[in-house]
């Protein structure tokens, strides 16, 4: 079994001037799939494993779905979000919750500060509702309510709705997981091979899906107005998912899927990394990744792709 990705099974993917000098260099790995799984062009080693984060969200919404759950569209994309905790966002959760005569007490995320700025000031504490997976959680524990299954131990590993959502994973990677650990919002996290990762944002979020079809219709409700996933959709077209930890998915209607894992952690370089590998494919528009990367520049520095 191939084991976690590091320097020896990752390339330089990108690299940052400032004034002309380079300052900075991102080593990792990424993959293209086309719309059948199969490995298009590779970056260092797609079968090394990682911890997709929060591009999980499109395979956890995947298996909630599955099991029965019956959402409008803003709560479909708020089961997939790492959401910036605006006052938007916040009341479609509220939705959620409220449709499985529940309320915000009964997340398991912790809680936490709004990531949007002026969200941010508008309040005085952290709160689970605010925390950037509580749609996650808020869908969790929809499919509980509709499956008459226990809510406490909701996040455990042998719940059966983890259970359901790693048997979800496993078929849309088309990958046996072998390791399962803890995310940051306490729920269960498997290692997946970037391949895998592909294969799963590809089956889950391209058009003609429900989830993919409505990240499409809603961008804000994936992350927040001028937040990275968010202006890329915008202007792409693409279904983008940033994961902690220097991962991103993005899906392009048809089904091609781009993974990408930055070794140091840095989100820096993954959109510029995966909007590079469509274009050089004819998958997307030079014109239209270029503004997307403008859209999101520092203005005092250059990241350039590296291959």
């Amino acid at each position: 079994m191939t084991g976690p990705l590091d320097a020896a099974s990752s390339v330089e993917l990108a690299l940052v001037e400032r004034s002309g000098v380079p300052e900075s260099r991102h080593l990792g790995a990424a993959v293209l799939v086309d719309a059948e799984g199969s490995v298009v062009r590779a970056l260092g080693d797609p079968s090394a494993l990682v911890y997709p984060r929060s591009t999980l969200k499109l395979g956890q919404a995947t298996a909630v779905e599955l099991l029965g759950v019956t959402f409008d569209e803003e709560q479909t994309v708020l089961s997939a979000a790492s959401h910036a905790g605006t006052p938007a966002h916040v009341a479609v959760v509220e939705r959620m919750l409220a449709g499985a005569r529940l309320d915000e007490a009964a997340l398991g995320c912790p809680p936490d500060w709004p990531g949007d700025s002026a969200a941010r000031r508008a309040v005085t504490e952290p709160r689970r509702i605010t925390m950037n997976c509580s749609g996650k959680h808020a869908s969790f524990l929809a499919a509980c309510v509709a499956r008459g299954w226990d809510l406490d131990g909701y996040l455990h590993p042998r719940h059966p709705l983890q259970q359901q959502v790693l048997t979800t994973v496993e078929g849309l990677a088309a990958e046996t997981i072998h390791h399962v650990g803890v995310d940051g919002c306490g729920a269960p996290v498997p290692t997946l091979s970037l391949t895998g990762l592909a294969r799963l944002a590809s089956r889950a979020a391209r058009a003609g899906t429900r989830l993919g079809d409505s990240i499409r219709r809603h961008p804000w409700a994936i992350d927040g107005p001028g937040r990275s996933n968010t202006v890329t959709i915008e202007r792409t077209g693409l279904v983008a998912k940033l994961g902690a930890e220097g991962v991103l998915v993005l899906v392009t209607p048809a089904g091609e899927a781009v993974a990408v894992k930055a070794l140091d952690g840095a989100h820096r370089p993954t959109t510029p990394v995966g909007l590079e590998l469509l274009v050089r494919e004819g998958l997307l528009a030079r014109e239209v990744a270029d503004e997307t990367l403008a859209a999101l520049a520092d203005p005092y520095t250059t990241l350039r792709v590296a291959f």
